[in-house]
Parts: structure tokens; sequence; C-alpha cells
């Protein structure tokens, strides 16, 4: 019968393509296995520092490592270290010590010293900034890290430097390089002048008034002023009106320098009589000319005195409505007195 021979025909073909589709799936599982990606190895575990004691055992308090803390403790800030304790110690002030000589290798000023220390960094004005000031002879001051300008005055001597302010001590010398300076003068002759008609100024050098500055004023004779070295302009007046003279001087580091000046004038004292050799007539007002008719003089009283540099005067002697006059010379020397008489007009 031919339906069961295809029967038969039927289930072989199916176990045929059954085992096909069986040794192709095997083949094919190795090149799937290549196909896929492999699985990462598990990361390890990261454990925070844990404090411990000096045992090696946890300190009690101290919480486990977890992602909540483990940052906190990996990136916590360091305590204060050497270095910052250092800079702040170098910002605090420090000790600083001025002293003065008047020469170089000389011996230290031991008073009458005045210093000042400024900032050397100007402000918005532009003025020095002053930071400390003492009068001690060897001053003893504390001042912030930094620069400064130091200056010192002795007298009318002064002298300024630069100073750096570092960690620790600091010493600073100042050179003076001042010297002395003693004023007199006396008529030509060697005629004494009286000390409460004399009175000097000292000026730095210059080729007019305009180019000279004042360094002290109104000395009396025998003062002795302290200035640097170096050449002076003196003044020497004598008396009020006319009487000066100047020199030019100079005054050398560490010696006291003496200086006397001559005046080529004379006191000279008035007063009008009705006879050679009279009393003083009062109440008359008295003004005195030089050659030209310049008025150098002028007063009121019975016996005015003035002093006047040598030269031809006319003195004019006014009382009442009435005016005497009388031509004299002056010659350097001992006071003189000049007489108007009346009796001549």
């Amino acid at each position: 019968m031919r339906r069961p021979a295809d029967c038969g025909k039927g289930k072989i073909s199916l176990r045929f393509w059954r085992f096909i589709a069986v040794f192709a799936l095997l083949f094919a599982m190795p090149a799937l296995a290549q196909d896929v990606a492999p699985t990462p190895a598990p990361m390890p575990m990261f454990h925070a520092p844990v404090a411990t004691g000096d045992d090696g055992a946890v300190e009690a308090g101290q919480p486990p490592a977890s992602p909540d803390n483990v940052e906190q403790q990996v990136f916590a800030a360091p305590a204060a270290t050497t270095a910052t304790q250092a800079i702040q110690a170098i910002a605090d002030p420090q000790p600083v010590k001025l002293e003065a000589l008047v020469t170089d290798g000389g011996k230290t000023i031991g008073e009458g010293l005045t210093w000042r220390v400024f900032a050397a960094k100007p402000d918005s004005a532009g003025q020095l900034v002053l930071a400390a000031k003492s009068d001690d002879a060897v001053a003893q001051i504390k001042l912030a890290p930094g620069n400064y300008v130091v200056h010192v005055a002795y007298g009318r001597a002064q002298a300024s430097d630069t100073l750096t302010v570092k960690e620790g001590e600091n010493d600073k010398s100042l050179i003076l390089g001042a010297g002395g300076l003693r004023l007199n003068a006396a008529v030509t002759g060697d005629v004494p002048i009286p000390i409460n008609l004399l009175r000097f100024d000292v000026f730095t050098t210059g080729t007019s008034d305009a180019d000279r500055a004042l360094v002290a004023q109104n000395l009396g004779a025998n003062d002795i002023v302290t200035v640097n070295a170096g050449t002076y302009h003196i003044v020497s007046y004598f008396g009020d009106v006319n009487a000066v003279v100047r020199a030019d001087l100079r005054v050398e580091p560490g010696q006291l320098t003496d200086a006397t000046l001559y005046h080529k004038a004379a006191q000279i004292s008035f007063k009008l009589v009705s006879e050679a050799g009279g009393e003083a007539i009062a109440d008359v007002d008295w003004t005195v000319k030089t050659a030209d008719g310049t008025s150098v003089y002028t007063n009121t009283g019975a016996f005015p005195s003035t002093v006047l540099q040598e030269g031809d005067y006319l003195v004019l002697a006014k009382r009442g409505d009435k005016v005497y006059n009388r031509q004299f010379q002056v010659q350097p020397g001992q006071p003189k007195e000049i007489e108007v008489l009346t009796t001549v007009y």
C-alpha cells in the first residue's frame, strides 16, 4: 500500500531537519559568546582612613567610613602650619635701634637728637606719613617690616637715609658730618661791640639772596649752632640801621669754627643844645639821612642813639616849627656824640 510508505518517509524527513537545527545551534554558540561584551570585574571597595589610638585600635566616637563622610575625611582642611605662623611673626612690629655719629668712625651723639621715621611710600596726597618719632639720643622703636625713610636732626644739622625693617633686630647708624659754628663781631680796630647790639643770620651759599636758604636766624654773639659741614654765608648786624657785614665761612665736620666779623661803623648819639656841651633839649624829632638823601633813622627824644656804618650823613632836629641840622661823618671806632646847636641858625 502506498500510503504507509509515504508516512515513513515523512517521519524520516522530520528527524533529519531536527538534527540539522540542533547541529547548527551548537555550531553558532561560540560565535555568539564572542559578540557579548565581557562583564567588568567588580571595583575594590575604597576604605576611608579611620582614626586610631596609639595602640592601633579604633578610637571611640569615630564614625565608620561611608559615602557621606568619606569626602569630608579625605578633603578636610589642614591645621595652621609653621609657615603660616612664621608669616604672622614677620608681620608683627620688629625692634629697631637708631643712633647718630658726628663723623664716620666717631662717637655716638649722646643728646640733642630728634628722630623721625616716615613710611617710604607716600600717601594719596604725595606726603610721607610719619611712622615713629623719638627724642632719645639712641632711639629704640618698633616698626612693621617694610621700607622707611629715617631723618635725624641735631641742632641745625640733619641727615636722612633709607631703612629696611626685617624680622629680628634692626640697627641703623646715621653719619651727620656736623660741625659747630660760634660767631662774634667787633668794630675795626678790635673795638668791642655790646652783645645786645649784635645778631647773626646764617644762610647756605649762593650767588644772591634769592639763591640762599636760611639756616639759622637772630643768633646772638658767642651762640654755638650745630650745622652740617660745608660753606655758609654769614650776615652780621650791628644795631638796626645799616651797619651790616657779610662773610662766607667753612665749617669742618667734628670741629668748632670760631669767627669774628669786623664792622666799619660806630655808635652815634645826638642831642640838641643851645651851646656846646650844654644840656640836651627835650621833645625833639630826629631824622638822619645819607649823602644821597635817603632817610635811615628817625626818633623822638632828648638823647637818641643808634649805630651807623662809616660815611657822610645829615641830621635834622625839629622842635616845634623850627628845624636845625648838621652834617657829620662816621668813622669806625669808639662811640661818638653829635651836638646840634640852636644858636647856629
